[in-house]
Parts: structure tokens; C-alpha cells; sequence
């Protein structure tokens, strides 16, 4: 008797994760390595099925969202990946910064507004959050139902710098990137540029001077690499707002292909 009520509080348990998949949710998980844990939420597409293939898109908040609540993450776009579901199946990754830490490993001052300089170091390893995120990736890539020329990223501010670090770190398994109101480190370009790259920065940023996007995505282009920039003449920090209402924001990212751009 005890073993048939075990039995079905695990069926119901399996149809229950099941139907959420099915229902494009993002899920609550988490990625324990020996760097810590982090905290992830995961979206798979309407009716997933581990008999398909499906892109992978990974999204890095900003400075704002970090926490350890595993929901703050999710304030910029998440729901744009949401609600294009249906026309873009994809599995969509969020993951979270702690408060004490950083995506990029780089100095950034406390003061200076647009004019603060931030230094990238470049000679140095991931922070142990970025790093817990590149192995949750591999791990990803690995699953037979995703399709691994069809990794996407895209992050915001801090996100964005992270973005940037991953992109010359592993360029050979990033079919496309998305950065908004970031920046990285130049000397790095010709390490990104197979990747293609498309830029979004506000003109009138307070926070990260928009020099830092336009200057990256010269020198990929000094690299032979494909980057170009969308700037927003009136947009300040929260340049991710008109980013996300790019009518081929979603339609770009997609289209791309590892080593076939």
C-alpha cells in the first residue's frame, strides 16, 4: 500500500513538471558546482519535446536585479521571450547574480556617472558566478534536444559586460550577441569576431557612457567581424526598453547560425 501511494505522488509529480514545461513557464532551478550555487530560471518551448532540437538563449540581468530570491532576474526581459514563444521556440535561461558578485571580472568605480572608467581584466579568470554560468551552459549544450549551433546571449548593463566576457572566452559556441548598454574590453575584438554582434546603447546614458558599445563594436569591425549598433538618441540607461521594441530584434538573434551568419 505504501509503495502504490509512493508510485503515484511520483507520477503526479512527473505530470506535473511535464505540463509546466509543456505550458512555457519559467521553472525554479539551481546549478550546484564548486563555486557555489546559482540560481536559474528556465522556460522550455510550448509542447517540448526531447525528440527535438531547440536553440538556447541565455539572458544576464543588470546590477539592480542581482539577488538570491531567484525572481528579481526576471524584471527585463523575460517576458519578451514569453510571449514570442509561439513563433520562436527556444529554451531560455535566466540565471542570478548574487549581490556579492559580478558577471565580468573588471574594476568599476562607485562614483563618476558617464565618466567612470571601468577596466576589464582580461589577464585574469571568470568571477565564480559567470563561471558557474559557462558550465551550466556546456551542460546545456550537451542535451540532445538542443540545437548547439543555435546559442544565443543577451544581457543588460552589468549583463551586458558579462555578455562581452563570454563572448571572447567562447566564441566558437555562440552563434549570436546581443548586448545592451554594456561594454568590454578592445584588445579582445579579434577573439569575437566570429560571432555577429549587434549592439543597443542610449545616447544620453548616465550610468555607462554609450562610448563603451560604440567602441567594441569598432573593433570588431577593425577585426573583419560582423557588429553593428543601434543608438537612441533621447534613451538613457533603460536603452533595453527600445532594444526590446526592435521589430527584428527577436527576428536577427534567431536567424543566426554558428559559423553561418
Amino acid at each position: 500500500m505504501k509503495r502504490s501511494i509512493i508510485a503515484i505522488l511520483f507520477i503526479i509529480l512527473v505530470i506535473n513538471i511535464q505540463a509546466q514545461i509543456n505550458g512555457g513557464e519559467y521553472l525554479y532551478e539551481t546549478y550546484d558546482s564548486d563555486s557555489g550555487t546559482l540560481n536559474y530560471r528556465i522556460m522550455y518551448p510550448h509542447d517540448f519535446s526531447e525528440n527535438n532540437k531547440y536553440p538556447l538563449v541565455l539572458f544576464l540581468h543588470g546590477m539592480g536585479e542581482r539577488g538570491t530570491d531567484n525572481e528579481t532576474q526576471m524584471t527585463h526581459g523575460s517576458k519578451l521571450f514569453k510571449d514570442s514563444l509561439n513563433s520562436y521556440p527556444a529554451i531560455v535561461v535566466f540565471p542570478q547574480c548574487p549581490p556579492t558578485d559580478y558577471w565580468a571580472n573588471l574594476y568599476r568605480p562607485d562614483e563618476g556617472g558617464s565618466s567612470r572608467v571601468f577596466t576589464f581584466h582580461t589577464d585574469e579568470g571568470m568571477n565564480p558566478t559567470l563561471k558557474m554560468v559557462s558550465e551550466l551552459v556546456d551542460g546545456l549544450l550537451k542535451e540532445a534536444y538542443v540545437d548547439e549551433d543555435r546559442f544565443y546571449v543577451s544581457g543588460l548593463s552589468m549583463g551586458a559586460m558579462g555578455i562581452w566576457e563570454l563572448l571572447w572566452r567562447m566564441p566558437d559556441k555562440i552563434a549570436a550577441a546581443l548586448p545592451i548598454c554594456g561594454g568590454g574590453p578592445r584588445d579582445k575584438a579579434s577573439d569575437m569576431a566570429s560571432v555577429p554582434v549587434w549592439a543597443f546603447h542610449g545616447v544620453k546614458d548616465d550610468v555607462v557612457h554609450f562610448r563603451y558599445s560604440v567602441n567594441m563594436v569598432r573593433a570588431i569591425q577593425g577585426a573583419d567581424g560582423k557588429a553593428k549598433i543601434s543608438l537612441y538618441p533621447d534613451a538613457n540607461h533603460n536603452s533595453w526598453d527600445p532594444a526590446f521594441a526592435e521589430p527584428k530584434f527577436l527576428k536577427w538573434m534567431f536567424s543566426k547560425r554558428k559559423n553561418k551568419s
